[in-house]
């Protein structure tokens, strides 16, 4: 048979990409797992603290900077996620208006209080959690500083190893946390060796981090069963019922939350 020389290749059974692709998913796979199971007292600790601030009628706060603003937008409104959940959003310090610019004042200090000002943050009810991977940078650090001075106990989603291979002088994150889960990364973030001279590939901070976020959430709804009390839970948009369930929801949050 004449093949065209258009025709695309044929797929062998074994390629490069495949190897590559096979050994992240091993390697997130293997992290993961390690992760949410050494994590599991750290996650259940702060689930009682999240738990706590729920019965409370109060907020859980989560905060991350650069790519761990996407931590924030994990707890928020999310189908099957707390509806007593607030994250701390400022464009300035996400990617989407400026990536380069946001890692700059991401390293800047005197940013936190500007950052916090739009948020109740009651410490009688409210916690907050900072995700950094490297826990180092100033402005996680010194946000969560901030919450701890206003008396809101603090959760920590960090790799503890990460930051202390960076030198450079300063607290860490989860020198400061009441509560630090682990998500066992390792420094630089990325799993999977290209090659010589070239930089690792493969992120995992993300994968690992929003399942122990999501971990603690869950494990605060189950504290809150086992007391007798009543979660609350936002439904998928699509599922029968949720218009009304959810837009109920956010109408007793929208003084508190002001995202929504």
């Amino acid at each position: 048979m004449n093949v065209p020389e258009s025709a695309p290749a044929v797929p062998t059974a074994w390629s490069p990409l495949d190897v590559t692709a096979t050994r992240y998913a091993t390697r997130v796979q293997d992290l993961l797992g390690r992760a949410l199971t050494e994590e599991l007292p750290a996650v259940r600790r702060a689930a009682e603290l999240v738990a706590r601030s729920f019965a409370a009628d109060g907020i859980f706060y989560v905060f991350g900077s650069g790519h761990s603003h996407i931590f924030g937008e994990e707890a928020f409104y999310r189908a099957g996620g707390a509806v007593r959940v607030c994250p701390i959003l400022k464009p300035a310090h996400m990617l989407h208006e400026g990536a380069v610019r946001s890692t700059v004042l991401e390293r800047e200090h005197g940013h936190a209080e500007s950052v916090l000002a739009d948020y109740r943050l009651d410490g009688d009810r409210d916690v907050l959690l900072v995700a950094s991977n490297s826990g180092a940078n100033p402005l996680p650090v010194e946000v969560a500083q901030a919450a701890k001075a206003r008396g809101l106990p603090l959760i920590a989603i960090t790799s503890r190893s990460y930051a202390s291979s960076i030198e450079r002088p300063g607290p860490r994150l989860h020198d400061i946390a009441d509560v630090v889960v682990d998500n066992h990364c390792p420094p630089g973030d990325a799993l999977v060796e290209l090659g010589p001279g070239l930089p690792s590939a493969g992120p995992s901070s993300s994968v690992v981090g929003l399942a122990l976020l999501d971990a603690i959430i869950v494990e605060a709804l189950g504290i809150q069963i086992r007391r007798g009390e009543t979660p609350e839970v936002f439904m998928s948009a699509n599922m029968p019922g949720a218009a009304e369930h959810n837009g109920e929801s956010a109408r007793r949050m929208s003084d508190l939350v002001p995202h929504l």
